[in-house]
């Protein structure tokens, strides 16, 4: 993954295209489909620094994305959890009692699927903002958050309830791997790998050697495949995994 680096503290000047790139961004995609697919797309940006939030902010608008800022925790967990985004940007390390792990923590609790990067200062210096690649997020996440319900064959997740079941039967699942079943079944027929539910379900949280993915998932098979037919939860050996009817 590409990074964008903060040299000394001081901001980068990149050319417009180069800047383009840095945020996962083609310069000849950004000026047609990329443009019209962000166009009323809605980031905030949480970033206690004015100049990154300036850098990042300006890079998006030129994306296409409506931006909204704020520079402290309490700011941003309110709007990050009152009002619907199509990504959010933040800064894992914020002044004061609420830091940007508090924030993504909140909106998860929430039954929220928003999409988030975080901007890491907890390394070094060319390590502080890492992953920025807003297009492939977008890509990936294809969220539709005012869906009520979920189904693949007979298996049914009504999103507002968090609840699960499969043939009428209620299936009781724990808050990690209903959002781990959820994500899943909101890309039924694709193949996802490690990395991608390690991001979209874990929060960045664990080293990508870790097995907590296949350890969340050898659970999840037996709750909703033992004793129903056909199985819907399959390994794609060396990949990843899928929710498929077909396997």
């Amino acid at each position: 993954m590409d990074r964008v680096e903060l040299n000394g503290g001081a901001i980068s000047r990149l050319s417009p295209n180069r800047e383009r790139l840095r945020l996962g961004v083609p310069a000849r995609a950004c000026r047609d489909t990329f443009r019209r697919e962000c166009l009323n797309m809605q980031c905030l940006l949480i970033e206690d620094d004015a100049d990154t939030a300036r850098y990042i902010g300006n890079g998006l608008k030129e994306a296409g994305f409506g931006v909204v800022w704020r520079r402290n925790g309490v700011d941003g967990l309110h709007l990050a959890t009152s009002e619907r985004w199509d990504v959010v940007i933040l800064d894992r390390m914020l002044p004061g009692d609420v830091d940007g792990l508090s924030i993504v923590q909140a909106i998860r609790t929430l039954g929220k699927t928003t999409p988030v990067l975080i901007l890491s200062a907890l390394a070094s210096l060319d390590e502080r903002v890492r992953g920025l690649r807003v297009y492939a997020l977008l890509r990936r996440s294809g969220v539709k958050e005012d869906v009520p319900e979920l189904q693949v064959a007979d298996l049914k997740l009504d999103l507002r309830r968090r609840r699960a079941e499969r043939a009428n039967r209620p299936i009781a699942l724990q808050p990690r791997e209903f959002r781990l079943l959820e994500y899943l079944v909101r890309h039924q027929g694709q193949v996802v790998t490690r990395t991608m539910l390690l991001e979209a379900v874990w929060d960045y949280h664990f080293d990508p050697q870790t097995n907590a993915v296949d350890v969340q998932i050898s659970r999840l098979r037996q709750k909703i495949d033992k004793d129903f037919a056909p199985p819907l939860l399959h390994t794609v050996r060396g990949v990843g995994y899928m929710v498929s009817i077909d396997g």
